[in-house]
């Protein structure tokens, strides 16, 4: 009985911090620039006409530079993704993206550590970093960096 209780009082806890991470200032942000990516014309047809080359290109790279549209085709694919990158709406969703993850990472390393400062939170951000010792290698559970085995 007692662990059911527990269990809900942390299921509550989890839908509360679920509505705190929707209700922030970057996955509002997100949503904007994505909507706007979306509403945009010119941005969808950039994106649309890379998506075409890159088929294209997937195309041309299973026989490599002996195909005989590999240079041209390279050349748009470059040309396109240029154009794409260059996007106003496109790097303002990217730029938008990236702050959300970097908030559901920081999240996930807080998390972590309430539970244990020896569990490794896999980021993909290089800013982020366990705070274990043995996260970085050196030990091999041999005590060295001052844990314990």
């Amino acid at each position: 009985m007692l662990a059911t209780m527990e269990n809900m009082a942390l299921l509550d806890l989890s839908d509360e911090l679920a509505g705190m991470i929707l209700d922030s200032e970057e996955v509002q942000n997100y949503q904007q620039c994505k909507q706007a990516l979306l509403d945009d014309a010119t941005s969808q047809k950039s994106i649309r006409q890379f998506i075409r080359i890159k088929e294209q290109y997937e195309e041309v790279q299973r026989f490599g530079r002996y195909h005989p549209d590999y240079k041209e085709v390279t050349r748009k694919t470059r040309a396109y993704k240029r154009e794409v990158d260059m996007d106003q709406n496109v790097a303002a969703f990217r730029r938008a993206e990236m702050d959300l993850q970097s908030l559901l990472d920081e999240i996930s390393l807080l998390l972590a550590s309430a539970v244990s400062d020896n569990i490794k939170v896999p980021t993909g951000n290089p800013f982020f970093e366990t705070k274990s010792a043995c996260s970085s290698g050196s030990c091999s559970t041999g005590g060295g960096c001052g844990c314990s085995a």
